[in-house]
């Protein structure tokens, strides 16, 4: 996949040295040199820039780009000046840090794809999130285990919990399925929030729209995600 990230603070940086090490072409603008050069050999392209201007913006292969992270932190301003401007430049997806419950107001409102908080998130956990096709979310227990939110693969659409064997043949435990509810904001934008299903049952048939929450080693999801088709990281 290809990430443009717009900022390279402690989460950008962190975001962009995590998407490059698992091997996505990553181009990475700030508009300062000393970022820009502390980190070239660690990201794949960095480039100094301002990422508010739209004549120099307007040259990053956007159109080619399958999401753009502004992640700019210590200018409000800035930031969503350049989210607006990739926005206008239309960006895939697009996503932006909030800095408070007013900058996220907002971010809402020019309209952006999701929103991160990096006071309460971990680049890893977005690197991660963002690197998978299927992969919704992660809440890593210890080094070793997590339990992970999954969006159904379409080869598993129509099956029992009983027929995926999770448990016999990845020693993962299946603990419920959720999907998303989506609803309109105050600003009348279509939003989205969880739905538990409840405990998982073995009779129980897996919809489309399933999401599949999973507690189990590191390395058993990712055996798992690739039996399914999945690449993982």
């Amino acid at each position: 996949m290809k990430f443009i990230i717009a900022g390279l603070g402690s989460f950008g940086s962190s975001l962009g040295m995590a998407l490059t090490s698992q091997g996505h072409e990553v181009i990475a603008i700030d508009s300062r040199m000393q970022k820009v050069e502390a980190y070239k050999e660690l990201i794949t392209h960095t480039i100094c820039m301002d990422a508010t201007d739209e004549y120099t913006v307007n040259g990053l292969p956007i159109v080619d780009t399958d999401i753009v992270v502004v992640a700019i932190g210590e200018d409000q301003g800035a930031n969503v000046m350049a989210t607006a401007l990739f926005k206008t430049l239309k960006a895939k997806r697009l996503i932006s840090r909030s800095i408070n419950p007013l900058h996220e107001k907002v971010l809402q409102a020019i309209g952006v794809d999701d929103i991160f908080h990096p006071e309460k998130e971990s680049a890893m956990r977005w690197a991660k999130r963002l690197s998978l096709r299927y992969f919704v979310d992660s809440y890593s227990l210890t080094d070793n285990f997590s339990i992970v939110e999954i969006g159904i693969p379409e080869a598993l659409i129509g099956k029992t919990v009983a027929a995926l064997q999770m448990e016999q043949k990845f020693n993962l435990k299946l603990l419920s399925t959720m999907c998303y509810e989506h609803y309109e904001d105050s600003f009348s934008r279509s939003q989205r929030r969880p739905h538990i299903q409840g405990l998982a049952t073995p009779e129980q048939v897996l919809q489309e729209n399933d999401v599949l929450v999973v507690y189990g080693a590191n390395k058993d999801i990712n055996q798992f995600l690739r039996s399914v088709g999945v690449k993982a990281h």
